[in-house]
């Protein structure tokens, strides 16, 4: 069987569920541990039904390999455990290794990964993005698929209709007022419809110095009027080093709204991750 017809039916990224609910007899294929230089971690998995495949344990050979005997499982046939080494043998260069267990699902299988998805959710980092304006709905777009917790803000009832619907909203007439209410380590990316407004909910986070991100879109020019506003009304310019002004730096010279969100999710995901080590340490 070739590898074009064993990852044919890749279904798009969404809730398993969806996918189990079409496809009961599914094989559950989990990453169980790892040694060297693996494309995914152990906890990592994927389901395999006869002709789809939901997630991904790393792509490749190695992924089609395990296909391939989680397609023999449904047939009673394959292993239930794999130990793959990842290089020449199987025409990779990772240069590790990786166990992979093979699961039938039941239902007493699938409460398990719904247990598993529940607490992995509840400890996702959150991210709250003010404004659901083209930069706002393209960010949300963008930071949906990734391990992240995704709340936008607006002032505005109709913008709010506009979002994906994984994407949690909260309707304000005052969203400076949320920010006192918000866990530390989480990140903000301010892009209102009013400069006012950005000014107030920054001032408010930036008060505070254990968000893991602050962030506004704008220019040079809105940091200096910024600066020169934020000292008059009482904060501290010494705040700034923690505003990100402009969001998504200034490496790509593209404005337009999917660009700026596809680069401040990378810095959102650098954020947590430096936010991370400092909390350990």
């Amino acid at each position: 069987m070739a590898i074009r017809e064993v990852l044919s039916g890749v279904i798009p990224r969404s809730d398993f569920r969806a996918f189990l609910a079409g496809r009961p007899a599914s094989i559950l294929i989990e990453i169980i541990g790892t040694q060297g230089s693996t494309p995914r971690e152990t906890g990592t998995f994927m389901l395999v039904s006869e002709n789809a495949t939901w997630g991904t344990i790393g792509g490749g050979q190695f992924e089609f390999l395990a296909i391939q005997n989680a397609r023999a499982l449904l047939t009673g046939n394959g292993v239930e455990v794999m130990d793959i080494p990842l290089g020449p043998e199987i025409g990779q260069c990772c240069g590790g290794r990786t166990q992979l267990r093979f699961r039938t699902m039941t239902s007493g299988l699938l409460q398990e990964l719904e247990a598993r998805q529940a607490t992995e959710t509840e400890h996702l980092p959150e991210t709250y993005v003010f404004g659901a304006g083209h930069v706002g709905r393209a960010l949300a777009a963008a930071l949906v698929p990734l391990p992240l917790s995704v709340t936008v803000i607006e002032t505005r009832q109709e913008e709010l209709a506009n979002l994906p619907a994984e994407t949690d909203t909260r309707l304000s007439p005052m969203p400076e007022a949320l920010v006192r209410d918000m866990p530390a380590g989480a990140a903000l990316v301010i892009l209102t419809h009013d400069h006012a407004l950005d000014f107030l909910i920054a001032k408010e986070a930036l008060a505070r110095n254990d968000f893991a991100y602050v962030g506004m879109i704008g220019s040079a020019t809105k940091r200096a009027t910024f600066s020169h506003w934020l000292v008059r009304e009482g904060g501290d310019k010494a705040w700034l080093d923690r505003l990100t002004l402009p969001i998504g730096g200034n490496t790509v010279k593209d404005k337009r709204p999917e660009v700026i969100a596809a680069m401040t999710a990378a810095e959102l995901l650098t954020a947590f991750a430096a936010y991370r080590i400092r909390s350990s340490s």
